[in-house]
């Protein structure tokens, strides 16, 4: 079994779904310190005139305190028209607008406050509409002894063992922090994309 896993990025870019069309299963990593002003709450659409506008999930309780899986939306149909509105300058000129719209519409179809779910949801509606599959499952949610990891890259050996995977894959720019011998110990095999 081919693993990926990421932190959950709201509306991610394209490198994140190439990961995930070549994975088996994907982990959403969300046990580690939430990091406030990052991918995880906010992107970018080009604005209307010059440069980029912001689009940010506000959230409760924004800080280092907390893991990513305890972050929570302050106000989840606020945030919809908040993006609905940044986005509706685009209505006659985005030749894709009514398909990206239903994306968004298939993102805030459930209310949640809980971030990570929020994200899971953007990751989903754009899998399916790109047709790749998304196995996933939210590293909160795995049994696993989180209190062994030692180091930074140590989190992807320890979950592909966990979950019983043979590789684990991941995007280029990680080689630094990864010892491929941590996971060979496991019997996993270390690829970059």
């Amino acid at each position: 079994m081919r693993l990926g896993v990421m932190q959950p990025y709201f509306f991610p870019y394209l490198g994140h779904f190439a990961l995930i069309a070549n994975c088996d299963k994907w982990v959403v990593f969300d046990v580690t310190q939430y990091t406030p002003k990052s991918w995880m709450t906010r992107n970018r659409i080009l604005h209307p005139v010059q440069g980029w506008n912001y689009i940010s999930v506000p959230l409760n309780n924004s800080s280092i305190s907390i893991r990513t899986h305890e972050a929570r939306i302050s106000s989840f149909s606020d945030l919809q028209k908040s993006i609905e509105g940044k986005m509706s300058h685009y209505r006659k000129r985005a030749p894709y607008y009514s398909e990206v719209m239903k994306l968004v519409d298939a993102v805030f179809c459930i209310p949640t406050d809980s971030l990570v779910q929020l994200d899971v949801k953007a990751l989903q509606a754009v899998c399916n509409y790109i047709e790749i599959p998304f196995n996933y499952v939210v590293a909160s949610a795995l049994d696993l002894d989180w209190g062994s990891v030692q180091h930074a890259g140590g989190w992807a050996p320890l979950i592909s063992a966990g979950l019983g995977a043979d590789q684990y894959i991941n995007p280029i720019g990680g080689q630094s922090i990864f010892k491929e011998e941590d996971f060979f110990s496991k019997g996993v095999r270390l690829q970059f994309i």
